[in-house]
């Protein structure tokens, strides 16, 4: 039943860390309620037909091995039970030192076998720069990198059907990679990554940033951000936000772990501006609204619309490319006065060419600008700790603006609160069920107090592998919670039974742990070894199961003695 409960509660997990974990726990709960109605039918019957009918139980080598060395413990920590308490309440207060000091992200990095490569230029670039900078790029890669890369292409702005709107200034180069046994220069995909990213410095009027396509994809479709972690700084002012952006975009480079730290181009459209000249157009007898019809006409005036089966396509007129981008060819546009005359554009409008906002985003309702980086050699958590105490310190914010942290943090964040219902829940429905079996509140805080010891355990097996916190580690660790009880329930039911049986408490404790020695080992045995595959798995997806299957693991191992010293 604690085994259901914490499948069941896996299910509770919303959002990209829900969409990961539920086929898990959909498959544990199947797997459960089989295996409950096969004990239930097909077992006694293949019980009574198989097993021979006068039955001689007898210990196996091994296990009379263990329980040699078992006894004198168990009688040991029965007569001084302050022995095994001791270690116990260290493990405890070493687990709570471990647990405070253990990083924390959203999900492993998968490692997808692939690279993509956001490149960002100067706007109002022409799409024939911007194509030829992204095959020199292909082509500088594919000659330093030729036992590495499978296939390189570049995809530049945006396509017919825009779901993913990009300007021609924008391009995103999609690397597929050979097998990794065959690499040359790199030992693993973060260091290759790292090494490309060298190759690609020193380009001018680019900046780059490398990521993983399914990553990349994910992250923007949940925060609008690319990246690992994004600055996302709200306000009123362009202009100070520009300068703000820029500040904490120097900051983010002085923290450890940083990478590709790159701020949204906001600057860089050249822009035709025409100001309409007020006392000229009086002095010459020109309404305004005629100059503004003239201008309006190099930019679009849509006349009607063509229609070509179930698609629509307005249909506009504007003056020609020529006058459009020159300011001395769009002054001598002639606007028609009243009495005929024609005069020309210039001596009614100042026109110049000057620099606007390549574009403007906001959230809800709120000019952004993101400041993006991707973290290498450390967790997210500490970093967009160490991030956020740095720009309180040194960043001062004009009043009306205010930072937010998104991408792959916004995630973790989201999960962090769920799981801090989920798994209280848990607990609290576990222990609800051992007092529902038991009766009474004390055998079922005496097995519930293995939950804690297997806590540790896990964290444990965490910093021994050098793996971070997650939302697979969370569901480890509910799932954890389940199968930490199990041999405690053995050995309480069978103390129980002994001492119905009228034997002290004592020799009763005694008596239970040597006979149920081997269901214990058991339990925790097939616990573990059922995850070890995923533990040491290295194929793609290992990531994601490794932290999940490390907790299982890790606390399972835990000593059994305690429940002899709770006595």
């Amino acid at each position: 039943s604690s085994d259901v409960c914490s499948s069941d509660l896996v299910l509770l997990l919303e959002g990209t860390e829900g969409k990961m974990f539920r086929p898990m726990a959909l498959t544990m709960l199947f797997a459960l309620f089989g295996s409950m109605l096969l004990s239930l039918t097909v077992v006694p019957a293949l019980a009574s037909w198989l097993l021979p009918r006068r039955p001689k139980e007898r210990d196996t080598i091994l296990v009379r091995l263990l329980k040699a060395a078992y006894v004198p413990i168990v009688t040991r920590s029965i007569r001084w039970p302050w022995v095994p308490m001791i270690p116990a309440v260290c493990v405890l207060a070493g687990g709570v030192y471990l647990a405070r000091h253990l990083g924390a992200e959203f999900i492993p990095r998968l490692q997808e076998g692939a690279l993509v490569v956001n490149t960002v230029r100067l706007s109002g670039v022409s799409v024939e720069e911007s194509v030829r900078y992204g095959s020199e790029l292909e082509k500088v890669l594919l000659a330093k990198f030729p036992d590495e890369i499978e296939d390189v292409w570049t995809r530049t702005g945006s396509a017919e059907v825009t779901t993913d709107p990009m300007g021609v200034e924008l391009s995103d180069m999609f690397i597929t990679l050979k097998p990794r046994e065959r690499w040359k220069r790199a030992e693993t995909q973060e260091e290759l990554a790292a090494l490309m990213g060298k190759e690609m410095e020193g380009y001018p009027g680019m900046r780059a940033m490398m990521t993983q396509p399914i990553e990349m994809r994910v992250n923007e479709m949940v925060s609008g951000v690319r990246s690992d972690v994004g600055v996302k700084l709200f306000g009123d002012d362009i202009e100070a936000l520009k300068a703000n952006a820029r500040e904490i975009e120097e900051l983010l480079k002085t923290i450890p772990g940083a990478t590709d730290v790159t701020s949204e181009q906001v600057t860089g459209q050249p822009v035709l501006a025409i100001d309409v000249d007020r006392a000229a157009i009086a002095r010459h007898g020109v309404a305004a609204g005629d100059v503004l019809d003239v201008i309006e006409a190099m930019g679009a005036i849509e006349i009607g619309t063509l229609q070509e089966g179930d698609r629509r396509f307005p249909i506009a007129v504007r003056l020609h490319e020529r006058y459009r981008a020159d300011p001395e060819a769009a002054g001598s546009v002639l606007v028609a006065s009243p009495n005929g005359e024609r005069v020309p554009l210039s001596r009614l409008a100042h026109i110049h060419v000057t620099e606007s906002p390549a574009n403007v985003q906001r959230e809800w309702a709120k000019r952004r600008i993101v400041v993006q980086a991707n973290v290498r050699g450390r967790d997210v958590a500490s970093f967009v700790a160490d991030a956020r105490k740095a720009i309180d310190e040194k960043i001062h914010l004009p009043a009306g603006s205010y930072v937010r942290f998104g991408g792959q943090f916004e995630h973790l964040e989201r999960a962090r609160i769920r799981l801090m219902i989920v798994v209280p829940l848990a607990l609290a429905l576990i222990f609800g069920l051992l007092y529902v079996t038991y009766g009474r509140v004390r055998d079922a805080a005496r097995v519930f107090l293995g939950v804690p010891f297997a806590a540790v355990g896990g964290i444990a097996a965490l910093v021994a592998r050098g793996l971070p916190f997650s939302v697979s580690a969370a569901v480890g660790f509910v799932a954890l919670f389940g199968v930490a009880v199990l041999g405690d329930m053995v050995l309480v039911s069978t103390v129980r039974q002994l001492e119905a049986e009228g034997l002290p408490i004592r020799d009763a404790v005694r008596e239970a742990a040597i006979q149920r020695l081997r269901p214990v080992l058991m339990t925790a045995l097939v616990a573990a070894l059922g995850f070890i595959p995923m533990a040491v798995n290295t194929g793609m997806g290992a990531e994601v199961q490794r932290p999940l299957a490390t907790v299982v693991i890790g606390g399972v191992d835990r000593k059994s003695t305690r429940l002899n010293s709770s006595h």
